[in-house]
């Protein structure tokens, strides 16, 4: 198995294995890569290791260098030509009367392309924007529409639960998530409550949902228990807890241990 690290562009992007060579490069080291896009800096991010050739995008391309001072200096006019380069194409678009959102300037470590990440409701005609940009410029241009979940990964945030965005702090990649996890979890099914920042669901309904879908040793809602407080009726689940809230005979509801509930065979109640 081909011996080789793994590196990362932007935090909680996707994780690249690339060739080490004969450097000796541990975690957190920044490097200059060659990619398909030209030669790009990236961290390091997984030391040497074995991995099957099934998970190595083929041609397993180089570590050219570590980043050095020179690199680095580099780096900062690359900054500054990002910033630029992120005016000017909002000065373009807006001459143009473009319906669409600038959100992030990329350029690669030798400048070979300038990348102009942008939001959009539907398909934009640009040819004429990148012929002026590529003047403006004198390199190559590409522009690329991302959906509101990469924008906001993209642009960072605060969650409702007072937390950075998971989708900029660890998330690299997007996982799909449906409004029926929101069912199987209990929770309201008003948008505004389980939508996050980018208006689509909130990525975190999928992180307990393995929890929610393995319910098969809590009874069932309407379902008649035995319990040490006497025997009712199952109104709910606390899945995350362990526990079972039960409406007695008597009206009184409680809330009781899984471990302490006991089916009455053939009573079920339903409504």
């Amino acid at each position: 198995m081909p011996e080789v690290i793994g590196v990362r562009f932007r935090r909680a992007g996707k994780v690249y294995y690339f060739d080490p060579g004969d450097l000796e490069l541990v975690p957190e080291e920044r490097v200059i890569v060659e990619t398909s896009r030209g030669l790009e800096c990236g961290q390091v991010v997984t030391g040497r290791r074995q991995v099957p050739e099934a998970e190595i995008v083929s041609p397993l391309k180089p570590v050219i260098r570590r980043v050095n001072p020179e690199d680095e200096l580099q780096l900062e006019a690359n900054a500054a030509s990002e910033k630029e380069a992120f005016r000017i194409c909002q000065e373009r678009i807006a001459a143009h009367g473009l319906p669409m959102k600038l959100i992030e300037v990329e350029c690669t470590f030798d400048l070979n392309k300038i990348i102009f990440y942008f939001s959009a409701e539907g398909r934009i005609d640009f040819r004429q924007l990148v012929r002026e940009l590529a003047a403006i410029f004198h390199t190559r241009i590409e522009m690329r529409q991302i959906g509101v979940r990469d924008e906001a990964k993209m642009l960072g945030g605060v969650g409702c639960c007072g937390r950075e965005l998971c989708c900029t702090t660890f998330l690299d990649e997007f996982d799909p998530v449906s409004i029926k996890m929101a069912k199987e979890q209990n929770l309201s099914l008003n948008p505004t409550k389980i939508s996050g920042v980018c208006g689509r669901l909130m990525c975190c309904l999928r992180f307990e949902n393995e929890t929610y879908e393995d319910r098969s040793q809590y009874p069932r809602c309407g379902m008649g228990v035995k319990t040490p407080r006497g025997v009712g009726v199952v109104s709910g689940c606390d899945v995350m807890r362990e526990r079972v809230t039960v409406t007695l005979e008597g009206g009184e509801s409680v809330s009781v241990p899984l471990a302490e509930i006991q089916g009455l065979e053939g009573k079920e109640t339903r409504g």
